[in-house]
């Protein structure tokens, strides 16, 4: 488990790996894909941390409509915000392929901070960053999807990887399905739009590979 690259274990020394998990309060999971970790209205008790594979974190509104919020990959946590506030889940969490979880229990953290463990500073402090960068995300998903037409929506997507990747060829990491979900736009939709901006030179793209043009003038 010392192989893990996770933000959740940054400056984690072999020693203080051992007391987290003398802790207890550990358990791994395994997941195929589809599979729900957690539901809507379930009171998430662990912080989930991936070891492989990937999961969407979605929302599902009463009539079945699914919107994608964001996507966790290797090393990358979810449900730290549930399980840290005892609040019931507003999402699902599902597996997109075969996916190997790590679930640390939130009282673990908080028990043995009262024996004055020496990595418990540093799980708080990757915790608050780690939740500051997730806020970050989720602001940008607001300002993306705020505009009411399809093309706005994808612009500022776009223009976000871009900058993120500081190069206008970029790889998206959503599949078409993934997109409209995330954008909350009907897949034919955004099909039909992106290939009208392919026609107009502002972009070229094959499957999840992007190259963005300033002008019609590639």
């Amino acid at each position: 488990m010392k192989n893990i690259s996770s933000a959740l274990f940054k400056g984690f020394t072999d020693e203080e790996y051992d007391e987290l998990f003398a802790c207890g309060g550990l358990r791994e999971e395994s997941y195929k894909k589809e599979d729900y970790i957690y539901m809507q209205g379930y009171k998430a008790t662990d912080i989930g941390m991936i070891i492989e594979g990937s999961v969407n974190i979605q929302s599902t509104n009463y009539w079945g409509d699914t919107i994608l919020l964001s996507q966790k990959k290797k090393g990358q946590i979810f449900a730290e915000a549930y399980a840290l506030s005892g609040e019931d889940l507003l999402v699902d969490v599902v597996a997109t392929e075969k996916t190997s979880v790590l679930f640390i229990k939130a009282s673990c953290i908080f028990n043995c901070y009262k024996r004055a463990r020496s990595w418990h500073e540093k799980i708080i402090n990757n915790l608050l960053l780690i939740s500051s960068k997730n806020n970050l995300a989720l602001s940008e998903r607001i300002f993306q999807t705020s505009y009411k037409k399809i093309r706005p929506k994808v612009s500022a997507y776009l223009s976000a990887l871009a900058i993120k990747n500081k190069s206008n060829e970029f790889y998206i990491p959503f599949d078409r399905n993934e997109l409209s979900d995330y954008l909350n736009v009907d897949r034919s939709a955004l099909s039909r739009e992106l290939m009208n901006m392919k026609k107009e030179g502002l972009i070229e793209y094959k499957k999840n590979h992007f190259i963005l043009y300033r002008n019609l003038e590639n």
